[in-house]
């Protein structure tokens, strides 16, 4: 009898980290019973509130005990708020460990942004145990208690991974050179599944403990090696609990539960603002995993709410391995992470967001309990069926349409879907016959071979330990602090050599850009306990506590070192004299690449607020990104070098102003990282966001791994390469903001204004005019009189007024086709210039009328206080000589004769204001407000002339008063002839 029911979702908010309380962060999480409320840090009354099964506060209101247990603390405030590692395990790991006695199939998930506190909840720390290893603990003590009672009990783990689309086993250590990982299959009863997957017997937590440390070694390796990027993959742990026992009937009985236990890659920059418009940004495999489980969960809240509607899980290798857990035989839970920080407002309403659309999925579970010799006889006839089935090429066109999820296919599609769908019904075949063989060892048998299978492998290991101890070696560091410290290489020779696998074998492998065939020579005085350092050739990259080392160096106990551009390591030497004596600090990924950055000239300061500490943070991330890109570039000879740029805040409003594509959605509030991509062959530049040039990142890192391994196609066509952006892109050459206030007093505006660069350099300057007018385009003149002493006086009034744009002068000569755009008020599209080419100096005369009638409130503020942002787009124009001069140079020749070749960080950071750089951006309103001064000093003065006119006429006239309807003909009088009219009016 199947068991519907809804997937539990649990919320729980960590402590402030290091990072957050550097940057004085403020708290925006509020949990109360089961509910979780988050407030928007830039307006405190935007607050939403959502409701889950269990809201768990660990923000505050603990205390450490003794042994390092962290427990409610009564005296706090919040202590009988504060949800420990117990309380989770009791609400939510025991509902798991009852399934798993009665034979369901249960599921968790950890979800949340990198840093969240996803595995602080789900296998915790040292006595702080999380759910996994107390579920473990448990289970295997009950299982000690029913010894004796005619049970006999299995429990195997698996490990997967899935990065990129591909699913690779983490107990197989050569998992990560099989092409195209391991093979999702669709079995006709158990769903999709890994074909070959690794499941290793474990008796203890212990072992589990040892195989997840094993798995995580072998994802560090293909981290390290792939240069992949951690934060990125899913992990899918299973834990698959067998009970069997002889029923009264004098059947053997076996009862199954699966635990899967799956962690989420970090759910930031999943739809980053500044990919958008990017032509590449779906080509990223890399993102494809959770925007299909997003798909899915929606798809099945609709499903729950009564909509018919198809599930996609076929659309990624994830959704595939978690049809049951989502919408099948599996009891469900989902534990979403959130930071309390404002910094990470974003990324935790996108979690609890997501959490929320979970708790409307409904799954339906079922005891797994079956005969053993029936299974066995299932599976025979199962693959009779399958034979039977592949003789007659049984399959319908609709099964393959439901296969492909498509609803037209092409007979090519068919034909090829048809291939797929026999290689599958083999391999299902293959996977029956192995079930039955299992099904027939016994549980000892099975344990023997395990055994012996495991103790060469754990021998090794421990050898490295035991080294590691006494004699000299290096340890990785990654971003991930899971993968920190996982690899180690022992330095055993007195002369060892560091290089990547190309050519002869090096004592020490690293693969990765910017590692050479022999990379470095580590030379070692075995009875002095020293060791050195040295580059094989002038080239190769090595950095020392983010010095370049350019000579032999002496190597110290702690130092940092990096290899080519991506290869992080530690150096310890146990032997080394007096390090007892000697306090080092936490060596973590973070303080590495901080030292890297200060030795730049970026220093992290906290002191200098919360902004500034933001940018900092960012160029920190950033570096060694265009470090990273930099390398593959050279080694892939793709003409291409980046350089980090800061553009002010005031350039930011500028670009959204001026709805520059990828900027549109960018904060102004403090300078932003971008990256400058310079096509080194034909000179052509791009500025790309932070985030686009991230997730090009991704794919260029691809492109290395197919180059590293020796593939054909590695390389791609221009259309898909992430290192080409189309020469046929409009890009921003510069803007000029037109301040509209001119027409808010009726006051014609003919300005020469400076056209600044997206860094706020002045680059030319644009002629224009804005001219009030009447209906018919007739410009005003003096004549017409038309000035206004308020803008108020405009409501209601019909206003027209034309803007032009007159020509350009000075741009930078390599852009042909350029024009102006801009847009005014609430228009919706751009108003364009014509396109001029091939000169620095653009007559556009381009001339439009605006007509509101009448004006409203918000337009004349609109006029009163905006102002239009002029764009000048164009291409860049290639020099054929210039790129036929460059074709015979390599990408590392061409860096070396690039004179422009790019300003180190520090000085970027030095010659940044945070109130911008050479143009004043204030400059072009005070030249409005010194106009209108002109013109109101010009009108005052015009008036006082006219009273003293009219005093002395009545002077002369020998009149003691005059009426105040005369006064105001005089006051108001600003032609000849109105003047005159007022005077007779006084005689």
């Amino acid at each position: 009898m199947a068991e519907e029911e809804n997937v539990k979702v649990a919320v729980r908010v960590r402590p402030f980290n290091k990072r957050e309380r550097d940057r004085n962060a403020k708290l925006i999480i509020d949990m109360s019973k089961n509910s979780t409320k988050i407030t928007n840090p830039e307006d405190s009354n935007d607050s939403r509130t959502f409701a889950f099964d269990f809201s768990y506060w660990s923000f505050d209101g603990c205390k450490e005990s003794k042994d390092g247990y962290f427990e409610p603390d009564p005296s706090h405030k919040h202590g009988k708020k504060f949800a420990d590692q117990n309380m989770v395990f009791n609400d939510l790991g025991r509902g798991i460990l009852n399934n798993a006695w009665a034979g369901f199939n249960t599921s968790l998930f950890a979800y949340g942004q990198t840093g969240s506190g996803k595995s602080w909840s789900i296998f915790g720390y040292g006595v702080n145990k999380g759910i996994v290893p107390k579920f473990a603990e448990q289970m295997f003590k009950e299982i000690e208690a029913k010894k004796g009672s005619g049970i006999t009990f299995e429990v195997k783990f698996s490990m997967l991974e899935i990065y990129n689309e591909n699913c690779r086993d983490l107990l197989d250590p050569n998992g990560a050179k099989k092409k195209g990982g391991l093979k999702i299959r669709q079995h006709p009863k158990k769903g999709f599944y890994a074909d070959g997957l690794k499941e290793v017997f474990v008796s203890s937590y212990e072992d589990i403990s040892a195989r997840i440390d094993e798995g995580t070694v072998n994802r560090t390796v293909a981290s390290t090696n792939m240069n992949a990027t951690s934060s990125r993959a899913h992990t899918i742990s299973g834990i698959r609990f067998v009970q069997k026992q002889v029923n009264e009937a004098g059947k053997e009985m076996e009862k199954k539960a699966l635990i899967n236990l799956v962690d989420l890659a970090g759910s930031e920059r999943v739809d980053s603002t500044g990919a958008e418009g990017d032509r590449l940004k779906e080509g990223a495999a890399i993102n494809q995993s959770l925007s299909s489980l997003g798909n899915v969960i929606s798809a099945l809240a609709k499903q729950a709410e009564g909509e018919k509607v198809r599930i996609p899980y076929r659309n990624s290798v994830l959704t595939k391995l978690l049809q049951n857990a989502l919408g099948g035989n599996s009891k469900t839970i989902m534990i979403a992470a959130v930071s309390p920080a404002d910094i990470n407002y974003d990324e935790s309403m996108s979690t609890l967001r997501y959490a929320d659309r979970a708790k409307q999925i409904k799954t339906k579970a079922i005891v797994n309990e079956d005969p053993t010799e029936a299974l066995i006889r299932e599976l025979k006839e199962e693959n009779e069926k399958l034979k039977a089935k592949m003789k007659g090429g049984d399959i319908s066109e609709e099964d393959l349409k439901d296969m492909a999820g498509k609803e037209v296919l092409s007979k090519d599609e068919l034909d090829q879907l048809k291939k797929e769908w026999l290689a599958e019904m083999k391999a299902n075949m293959k996977a029956n016959e192995k079930e039955a063989e299992e099904h027939k060892k016994s549980t000892d048998e099975k344990l023997s071979e395990q055994k012996n299978r495991d103790s060469e492998k754990d021998s090794a290991l421990a050898k490295v330990m035991e080294e590691k101890k006494n004699k000299p070696h290096f340890f990785n560091l990654n971003f991930d602090p899971q993968l920190s410290g996982r690899l180690v290489h022992i330095i055993q020779k007195s002369e060892t050599e560091v290089g990547n696998h190309k050519g002869k074998e090096s004592d020490i492998c690293m693969v990765g850009p910017g590692v050479h065939e022999t990379h470095a020579i580590i030379r070692q005085d075995k009875k002095a306990h020293r060791v050195w350092i040295k580059q094989s050739e002038k080239d190769c990259r090595i950095l020392i506590n983010g010095e370049p080392c350019t000579e032999e160096v002496e190597l110290f106990h702690n130092d940092r070192l990096i290899f080519g551009s991506t290869q992080l390591w530690v150096f310890q030497n146990p032997k080394e004299k007096d390090i007892i004596k000697k306090k080092y600090p936490p060596i973590t990924y973070e303080y590495a690449q901080e030292e890297i950055a200060a030795k730049a000239g970026v220093k992290v300061d906290t002191t200098q607020g919360g902004d500034m500490a933001l940018l900092q943070e960012d160029l920190i991330d950033v570096m060694p990104a265009v470090e990273e890109a930099n390398s593959i570039s050279e080694e892939l000879d793709k003409r291409v070098k980046f350089e980090i740029i800061l553009i002010s805040p005031q350039m930011l409003g500028k670009m959204q102003g001026a709805k520059a594509e990828g900027f549109n959605d960018m904060k102004s509030t403090q300078p932003e990282v971008c990256v400058k991509m310079k096509n080194l062959e034909n000179g052509t530049e791009f500025i790309w966001p932070k985030e686009k040039f991230l997730n090009r990142l991704y794919l260029m890192k691809e492109m290395y791994n197919n180059y590293e391994e020796e593939e054909e196609d590695w390389d791609l066509p221009e259309d898909k390469d992430p290192f080409q952006e189309d020469v046929n892109t409009d890009v921003n050459i510069g803007t000029v903001q037109v301040f509209l206030q001119p027409i808010a007093y009726m006051v014609e505006m003919k300005e020469q204004l400076e056209i600044t660069d997206i860094k706020g350099n002045k680059i030319g300057v644009m002629n224009l005019e804005v001219a009030p007018c009447d209906r018919k385009g007739r410009e005003y003149t003096e004549a017409d009189d038309m000035f206004v002493d308020s803008p108020d006086e405009l409501v209601g009034k019909d206003v027209n007024f034309v803007f032009k744009i007159v020509n350009c002068r000075g741009l930078p000569n390599k852009y042909t086709d350029v024009h102006c755009k801009y847009r005014v008020y609430l228009d919706e599209e751009d108003t364009l210039t014509d396109k001029i080419s091939l000169t620095s100096n653009p007559d556009f005369d381009h001339r439009k009328q605006f007509k509101f009638s009448p004006a409203t409130r918000q337009l004349v503020d609109y006029l009163n206080t905006g102002s239009i942002m002029v764009q000048i787009v164009g291409k860049q124009y290639i020099r054929k000589s210039a790129v036929a001069h460059r074709k015979q140079m390599t990408t590392k020749e061409m860096i070396k004769s690039d004179r422009a070749v790019f300003a180190k960080t520090a000085n970027l950071m030095n010659g940044f204001q945070m109130n911008g750089r050479v143009v004043d951006p204030q400059k072009q309103s005070i030249v409005v407000e010194l106009l209108l001064m002109k013109k109101t000093q010009a009108r005052l003065q015009q008036r006082c002339d006219n009273l003293k006119k009219m005093m002395e006429k009545a002077d002369q006239m020998n009149r003691n008063g005059v009426s105040t309807k005369v006064i105001k003909s005089f006051f108001n009088a600003h032609t000849d002839e109105q003047l005159a009219a007022a005077m007779k009016q006084l005689e």
